[in-house]
């Protein structure tokens, strides 16, 4: 009885530790194109972490001490990089929206997107939410984090 007992509670552990891991995006290796185009476009990066995202691939770094993560399509196109930068650096008019809207609530992290095409976007993670502003600080969209 003490047997069963004692592998019913390390299947439980065992089976919580799995999904603890899915949850927090299991690390895949991209197809050798996808992992050659990073190569090119990013150099001198560290941290190197590979997650799937739909039909892309998002690779998550750090480059010149920076918390940044791009993300490629399966034929290896880039399409967007995001960037960590210091709250002071949110556009104006994009501060000013988060103080206005969400009670003076302190801004978790901001990014900065620059997506393929030149087009910059800024995100300020406020209240698990991330508030999505265009390269002025005009407000675009909110979307709430999947954590």
């Amino acid at each position: 009885m003490k047997m069963k007992f004692m592998t019913v509670i390390i299947a439980n552990a065992l089976c919580m530790g799995l999904f603890a891991q899915e949850k927090e995006g299991k690390s895949i290796t991209p197809p050798d194109n996808v992992r050659a185009a990073f190569k090119k476009t990013f150099t001198g990066v560290s941290k190197v972490k590979w997650e799937k995202e739909g039909n892309d691939y998002e690779v998550n770094f750090v480059q010149q001490k920076k918390e940044m993560s791009a993300v490629f399509d399966s034929k290896g196109t880039w399409k967007e990089t995001e960037e960590e930068i210091a709250v002071a650096s949110l556009p104006a008019a994009a501060a000013s929206y988060v103080k206005s809207h969400y009670n003076s609530t302190k801004i978790k992290e901001v990014a900065k997107i620059t997506k393929a095409g030149g087009v910059v976007n800024y995100e300020a993670e406020v209240n698990k939410t991330d508030v999505i502003f265009d390269a002025q600080g005009n407000f675009i969209k909110e979307e709430k984090d999947s954590d």
